[in-house]
C-alpha cells in the first residue's frame, strides 16, 4: 500500500506550521513533509515543532543540504529527533541547490564525492559506531554519538541525476524524488537505483483542488515549464494520479501544494479525509 502525505511548503510562515501539523494529525494524514529551502526556514527546527505538537503524525524533511552542515552535527540533530520522537521523524539528505550553496560559500567541487562520504559517515554514526574518516570533504577523528537513536533511523537521499540515484541505491534506505518527476520518471529512477533489498521511493506530486485549482496549475506550469507534471481536480482525479505513481514504483506519494495555495490546513485535511481513503 502506498503511503500518502502532504507538504507544508516553507513559503508559508514558520509560525503557521504548528496549526497545520495539528490539523494533519487530527485528520489522520500519514505524513507531513517539510523543505529546507534557502533562505526560508530550518528543516530540523521546523520538524521538531511539528512533531512536538502532534502524537501520531510522521514528519519528513526532504532534504537537508549536506554542504550546510558538518556531518557530526547532522548526526546529532537526527539522533536527537529520533530519541525524542522515535520513528515519527524522517530525514533526507542531498546535494542542495548549488547556486544556494555558492551563496553561502559552501559549494563543493564534487557534490557526488561529498554526498558519498557524508552519507557513509552519517549512517555509521547513527548506528552508534565510532567513526574516523579522512576524505576529501568529511574528516572525523574517533567520533561517537553519546545518544544514538535506537533503532537507527532509515537514511534517505534526495536525487535526480543518474549518478546520485545510483549512489542512493548503494548507501541509503530510500530515495526522494522531486515534484518534476513523472510516473515514467519514477520507473526509470527505480531502475537506476537498483537497490539489492527493500528501498523506499518517495515522490512529491504537485496537486491542487477546490476553487481556482486549475488556475494554480496553470501558474505552476508558467514557472516550472509547460510539461511540468501536476494534477488539478477533485479527490478521485488526484487519487488516480497517486495510483499511477504507485504503479510505477513509488512507495510514498507526497502531495505538493502549488504556488498560491490559500489554505494549508484545508489542504492537509483534504489529503487525509478525501484522497487517502481512495488509495488505501
Amino acid at each position: 500500500m502506498t503511503t500518502l502525505g502532504a507538504i507544508y511548503v516553507p513559503h508559508n510562515p514558520p509560525e503557521r506550521l504548528p496549526a497545520v501539523a495539528r490539523a494533519a494529525d487530527e485528520a489522520g494524514l500519514a505524513e507531513l513533509w517539510l523543505w529546507e529551502d534557502c533562505f526560508l526556514s530550518s528543516g530540523i527546527a521546523a520538524a521538531s515543532a511539528a512533531l512536538a505538537v502532534t502524537g501520531r503524525l510522521r514528519v519528513g524533511i526532504g532534504i537537508l543540504p549536506v554542504p550546510f552542515r558538518n556531518v557530526a552535527l547532522c548526526a546529532m540533530e537526527i539522533a536527537t529527533l529520533g530519541r525524542l520522537f522515535g520513528d515519527r521523524a524522517i530525514t533526507g539528505i542531498g546535494h542542495g541547490v548549488q547556486d544556494w550553496m555558492a551563496q553561502v560559500g559552501a559549494r563543493p567541487a564534487s557534490p557526488l564525492t561529498l554526498l558519498r562520504e557524508y552519507a557513509t559517515a552519517l549512517r555509521a554514526l547513527l548506528h552508534g559506531e565510532t567513526v574516523s574518516a579522512d576524505g576529501r570533504y568529511v574528516r572525523l577523528d574517533k567520533v561517537t554519538l553519546d545518544w544514538p537513536p535506537a533503532p537507527a533511523p532509515p537514511l534517505l537521499i534526495g536525487a535526480t541525476g543518474p549518478k546520485t540515484l545510483a549512489l542512493a541505491g548503494q548507501v541509503a534506505d530510500g530515495t526522494i524524488l522531486t515534484g518534476a518527476t513523472t510516473p515514467a520518471g519514477v520507473a526509470e529512477a527505480k531502475r537506476l537505483i537498483a537497490a539489492d533489498g527493500p528501498h523506499e521511493i518517495v515522490v512529491f506530486m504537485a496537486a491542487a483542488f477546490g476553487p481556482g485549482a486549475r488556475e494554480r496549475l496553470r501558474i505552476h506550469r508558467e514557472h516550472a515549464g509547460p510539461d511540468e507534471p501536476g494534477v488539478a481536480g477533485d479527490a478521485a482525479e488526484i487519487a488516480a494520479a497517486v495510483r499511477a505513481y504507485a504503479e510505477a514504483g513509488a512507495t510514498k506519494v507526497i502531495l505538493q501544494p502549488m504556488y498560491g495555495e490559500p489554505d494549508p490546513e484545508g489542504y492537509v485535511r483534504f489529503a487525509a479525509e478525501q484522497v487517502q481513503p481512495l488509495i488505501a
